[in-house]
């Protein structure tokens, strides 16, 4: 199957995030997306996790999931956001 373009592509950005309950942070920030947005709404995402506190999300997205994360009960948030795994290291 052939590659698609870099112009086809999607354009990802990563979130750092920090909770105050760190053991089931993968599913409070699942949880906080579908709760917001809905299915359709956490399919547009494109969430996948990268590490246990590193978020890759599509970049059209960013303000949902922010907002999704601010909605939410237990304190979520997000300490920096970058469109590249090294410029979230920096600072």
């Amino acid at each position: 199957m052939k590659s698609l373009k870099p112009s086809m592509r999607e354009n990802k950005r990563y979130l750092l995030i920090k909770s105050a309950k760190t053991e089931n942070l993968k599913e409070n920030v699942e949880k906080a997306i579908l709760d917001f947005v809905g299915v359709r709404g956490m399919s547009k995402t494109g969430l996948s996790w990268i590490k246990d506190n590193i978020v890759c999300i599509n970049r059209e997205a960013v303000d949902l999931v922010r907002a999704s994360l601010v909605v939410f009960p237990e304190k979520i948030e997000v300490l920096r956001v970058s469109g590249t795994l090294k410029g979230l290291g920096k600072k």
